[in-house]
């Protein structure tokens, strides 16, 4: 697969990621069976701009470093399950077969 392959499936599982919830860097990866969580973060670096960024959190909660309160922001406009500045992951977790729809 190449890394345009890749970088295009894991933007497809990030604009799935409903309103309110969110997955990890490393969840994304699992889920695809590719990659890590960094190469998860080096796509959404490069091309997450137009996609629902903020929903793709550290395995803690921690929000998107250097965007701290844009993502905080927008998650209190979700109503994202939150935990002082960081998301409550164990309300917040979703998973892509929560929804059946198949990836490209």
């Amino acid at each position: 697969m190449a890394d345009d392959d890749y970088a295009e499936l894991v933007l497809t599982v990030v604009e799935r990621i409903p309103p309110g919830r969110v997955m990890s860097y490393g969840a994304i990866a699992e889920y695809l069976g590719r990659g890590g969580p960094r190469q998860v973060g080096a796509v959404m670096s490069h091309y997450g701009g137009g996609v629902p960024w903020h929903r793709v959190v550290a395995a803690n909660g921690r929000l998107v470093p250097g965007h701290e309160q844009e993502a905080l922001r927008r998650h209190r406009q979700e109503g994202t399950p939150l935990k002082s500045d960081k998301v409550d992951m164990r309300r917040a977790v979703w998973w892509p077969e929560d929804d059946p729809a198949p990836l490209p």
